[in-house]
């Protein structure tokens, strides 16, 4: 080829040239591309490893059933410290439960439900030590928001048929998503969403729970802060001054329980028994002095007993479908998001790993049992696995000490609860919501990432002032938005030698490094495909256009290209014959084996030369500086 560059790894040791190899046939290719999709973590890896059919199937086991891979090992030492924090967030999981469920507009009887049934599926499903199952405020909101307190109203019964069918709806999703390997669906409520989110639904079920603590009779059936506040005002004649009073003192009570936890870590269960504290103080109150007389409105009789079966009430009829199904998949990807991001983080703390398919598998599947068993929509609550963190839970048996004690609770001292005021649960549900408000995480995306701090307010903002469901799809817009912009504005950079080495780095980010005379170094950092193809092309023709000294080589550092389709090469091809009428000759450095397979398939090595694909950076640069020395004319 006339013009040609010597190409120096050809004649570099064994090993070190472009390997022009056979591309794979289909088939292998699709195979890899579908394991690291839905396998990234090869999990059958170690399964298959196992010399015996009987270890395999135990490893199987294990694998899909958690619990056989944990009890075997258990010990009486372990159980002590379960024991401990199961009866621990037992005391949070009463008053949580009627409370989050008073705030779903259920009967709060539904809520000591929901914290009986699906800690045993855990138990037996879930892949966290640490996580601690039951009902949550965000979920509990976005329920009652979505089927309106209208229908909670008019038609209880009916209400209530239908969260039990969206309960189910939420764990054939999860399990679905779990068993299907679809995880990579959560990851796009980002983190920033997730604060944003967290924050903006604890706004506005901190304004929802005036009501209880003014004891106002009307409300708004609306959410955002607007009309929360336009409503506690026009409702200013029902205030009651006995509800105020009592509803200021259990917040100003489990506050100071919440920072003496926080100055002092070993006393958590100060902070953990303080709800049930305000639940006990508030039925003997509420009993003696007959709060009800006093404008003091309490929950209201609780049945003991069990769970009754509820699968007999689902409904499917067409006209709620939509709402089913709109609630179901909704607060299961928002139950997920939070579970599995709660899960992680405490499991962090003790070097330990969960599957998020795992926890997404475990999670449908106590959602399906509990839409059988009169429980509503559960996850892994933040306050309560921090409590479960904290007390020194070894295992999920803390998951089990919790049902059996939530059993004993029902079969037993349900009524006793009968008395507790709602102002005494709207005070529990406004002290664990200022511990969701995040500040400091928010000045943190604000000081790192703008656009970050954007999507984070763009939720907050969103959900208390538009809805829940508006503010999650805008923040998650922004999301999507900004990864389009990755993708079709990907990052390219000029790179240059590092003094006495043969690294070659960002000019931009390394100012003392070199530029080799005569050569025009770039480094594209992202597939190369429809989307971005016109992108990468002006940005090349401006790096070489804005060279002061001639160019004589292109050399693309195609390290960071994961793939490429057919119109990036087409791109690629149409730089070169513009090059090519300048007399610059374009190189290829390390092409990876997906692009380089593209690349011999379509015959686009065939077209550019493969004396024009180089291994490195180096053996390119030494290439070009042979050939740019030789065609030198002698004086």
């Amino acid at each position: 080829m006339e013009g040609a560059i010597t190409n120096s790894s050809s004649s570099s040791p064994k090993g070190r040239g472009v390997n022009f190899s056979a591309p794979r046939n289909f088939g292998v290719k699709l195979r890899k591309k579908c394991k690291e999709t839905f396998f990234p973590d090869d999990p059958f890896k170690p399964i298959a490893q196992e010399p015996n059919g009987l270890m395999k199937t135990k490893k199987l086991l294990e694998y899909f059933v958690p619990v056989f891979e944990w009890l075997p090992k258990y010990n009486m030492q372990k159980l002590r410290y379960d024991v401990l924090a199961g009866i621990t967030i037992t005391s949070l999981a009463v008053p949580q439960g009627i409370s989050y469920a008073k705030l779903a507009s259920i009967p709060p009887i539904i809520g000591l439900y929901s914290s009986f049934v699906p800690p045993f599926v855990y138990a037996v499903f879930g892949s966290s030590n640490n996580l601690a199952v039951g009902t949550v405020a965000a979920c509990s909101l976005l329920i009652a928001e979505t089927f309106g307190e209208e229908m909670s109203k008019n038609d209880p019964e009916l209400y209530l048929h239908l969260i039990f069918t969206a309960t189910f709806v939420t764990g054939i999703f999860q399990f679905a998503m779990g068993f299907l390997r679809l995880g990579i669906l959560v990851d796009f409520l980002s983190h920033s969403t997730i604060t944003g989110f967290m924050g903006g639904t604890a706004i506005i079920i901190l304004l929802q729970q005036l009501k209880g603590v003014f004891g106002l009779a009307h409300f708004t059936h609306k959410t955002d802060v607007v009309s929360v506040i336009h409503s506690i005002l026009d409702n200013r004649a029902e205030w009651k001054w006995q509800s105020t009073l009592a509803g200021i003192c259990f917040l100003v009570f489990l506050q100071s329980t919440r920072y003496i936890k926080q100055r002092y870590p070993k006393l958590f269960w100060v902070s953990a028994m303080g709800p049930m504290v305000v639940v006990i103080v508030g039925c003997v109150v509420a009993f003696l002095v007959k709060g009800t007389a006093h404008g003091i409105q309490t929950v209201g009789p609780l049945k003991k007993g069990l769970n009754p079966p509820s699968i007999q009430h689902l409904n499917f009829e067409s006209k709620y479908l939509a709402m089913v199904l709109k609630a179901g998949i909704v607060t299961g990807l928002i139950a997920l998001a939070e579970g599995i991001a709660i899960g992680r983080s405490f499991a962090v703390m003790k070097n330990e790993q969960t599957d998020g398919n795992k926890e997404m598998i475990a999670f449908g599947l106590m959602n399906v049992v509990g839409s059988f068993t009169s429980c509503y929509l559960t996850t892994g609550p933040f306050s309560k696995t921090a409590v479960n963190y904290n007390a020194g839970t070894k295992t999920p048996m803390s998951n089990v000490v919790m049902g059996i004690c939530m059993m004993l609770v029902l079969l037993f001292l349900a009524p006793l609860f009968s008395y507790t005021p709602l102002v005494g649960l709207s005070a529990i549900i406004m002290s664990a919501m200022l511990g969701l408000i995040n500040y400091e995480e928010m000045y943190h995306l604000y000081k790192v990432d703008k656009f970050d701090f954007v999507v984070c307010m763009s939720a907050f903002f969103g959900v208390s002032f538009i809805s829940m469901d508006y503010g999650l799809i805008i923040s998650v817009g922004f999301s999507i938005l900004r990864a389009l912009l990755y993708v079709a504005r990907p990052s390219t950079c000029k790179l240059g030698r590092i003094p006495n080495s043969v690294m070659f780095r960002d000019i931009e980010q390394y100012p003392t490094s070199e530029e080799m005379l005569g050569c025009v170094i770039l480094q594209l950092g992202s597939p190369i495909f429809f989307a971005n193809s016109t992108y990468i092309r002006e940005r090349i023709l401006r790096w070489i256009r804005d060279e002061p000294e001639a160019v004589e080589f292109l050399l693309l550092d195609l390290s960071g290209v994961s793939t490429i389709d057919v119109t990036g090469m087409e791109t690629l091809l149409e730089v070169q014959r513009i090059l090519g009428a300048k007399d610059i000759k374009m190189v290829l450095i390390n092409p990876r084996f997906e692009v380089l397979e593209k690349m011999m398939l379509s015959h686009f090595v065939e077209k550019i030369g493969k004396e024009y694909v180089f291994l490195s950076i180096d053996d390119a640069v030494q290439a070009c500086r042979f050939n740019l020395s030789t065609a030198k004319p002698e004086p």
